[in-house]
């Protein structure tokens, strides 16, 4: 059982940044790999990114690819999500998981409780 805590979230206006942090309890993801995705009100979950085990490998969805980076620090069982050059768009509730090394969110068994974002214009 992993449990995983986002923090980070908040009210910014368009052009800011903001970092989410996905912490997992007792500092550890279980060797898995460890993706972000967001929900905005009315739509279905979105993948946005997915960092590898040992965080060498990473994928992006498009509409993040040139302004959000995913890292992660295993020694502190943290995941972090930059985000910069934030537009209303991003507005919504984001959450990180742990699973496998995929875009489908049936392939993660463990979600976090997700952390609010809105961006205003």
């Amino acid at each position: 059982q992993v449990q995983l805590v986002e923090s980070g979230g908040g009210l910014v206006q368009a052009g800011d940044s903001l970092r989410l942090s996905c912490e997992a309890a007792g500092r550890t993801f279980g060797d898995r790999a460890v993706g972000w995705f967001r929900q905005a009100p009315g739509k279905e979950r979105e993948f946005l990114t997915i960092i590898s085990r040992d965080g060498a490998s990473a994928v992006y969805a498009n509409p993040v690819k040139d302004r959000f980076a995913i890292s992660r620090d295993n020694a502190k069982g943290t995941v972090y999500l930059q985000m910069n050059s934030l537009k209303p768009e991003d507005t919504a509730v984001y959450y990180c998981a742990a699973g496998s090394f995929s875009r489908d969110p049936a392939s993660f068994a463990f979600w976090g409780q997700g952390t609010q974002v809105t961006v205003s214009s």
